[in-house]
């Protein structure tokens, strides 16, 4: 497993001992030691995997990095954060991963009416198994707790990932209000029941 550190809140630092990692194209700001940058024609899911992705438009645009060194990522100066797996699954809007070791294995899963309603897609990508992540953010990434008792409310405008033993539904309100012209601008959200973790951002897309 790569070592996936924080250099500022801005920056991730990867280092490689004759590893892989796996990163949006373009992310890689600078390195030291032997790296080798490749194109990911696949991003690591096999043939399959890159059609379903094609047919569905979870496009992920992957570059390959190899080497001995430090390598170093960052985009649009946004905020990042590490999420560690330990043989888990993480749902997450690929718009906001920036790199993942090349051990976990990443897939297309159908994201349902909340996808469509909210415009983030019909699918939404899952990544799983034991190693390290980083995504990122506008503003920095909250951690909310989902407690079995009491379930929780997300705008999906504001929604990045979640895990854990979690079940997720499409909540829409409408009522007269909306229908004058007069709604809160809340109409619909993600509603999260179960144990588990959510991750959001302090912004709406």
């Amino acid at each position: 497993m790569s070592n996936f550190r924080i250099n500022t809140d801005r920056l991730l630092e990867v280092d490689l001992h004759n590893e892989k990692v796996m990163a949006i194209s373009g992310a890689m700001v600078g390195y030291m030691g032997t790296m080798k940058f490749e194109k990911s024609l696949l991003g690591g899911e096999g043939l399959f995997g890159a059609l379903k992705r094609k047919v569905t438009n979870e496009g992920l645009s992957l570059m390959q990095t190899t080497g001995n060194g430090t390598v170093f990522f960052a985009h649009n100066a946004a905020e990042i954060t590490v999420i560690p797996l330990v043989n888990e699954k993480l749902f997450i809007e690929s718009s906001s991963l920036l790199a993942y070791d090349d051990s976990l294995k990443t897939n297309t899963t159908f994201a349902g009416l909340r996808g469509a309603t909210s415009g983030q897609g019909l699918f939404t990508t899952t990544i799983e198994g034991y190693g390290n992540l980083a995504v990122f953010s506008h503003g920095n990434l909250i951690t909310l707790e989902v407690d079995p008792k009491y379930p929780l409310f997300v705008d999906p405008d504001a929604f990045i990932g979640y895990k854990g033993n979690i079940s997720q539904e499409f909540v829409f309100d409408v009522n007269w209000r909306n229908m004058i012209g007069e709604a809160s601008g809340e109409s619909y959200q993600f509603k999260f029941t179960g144990q588990g973790v959510v991750y959001i951002q302090p912004a709406e897309r």
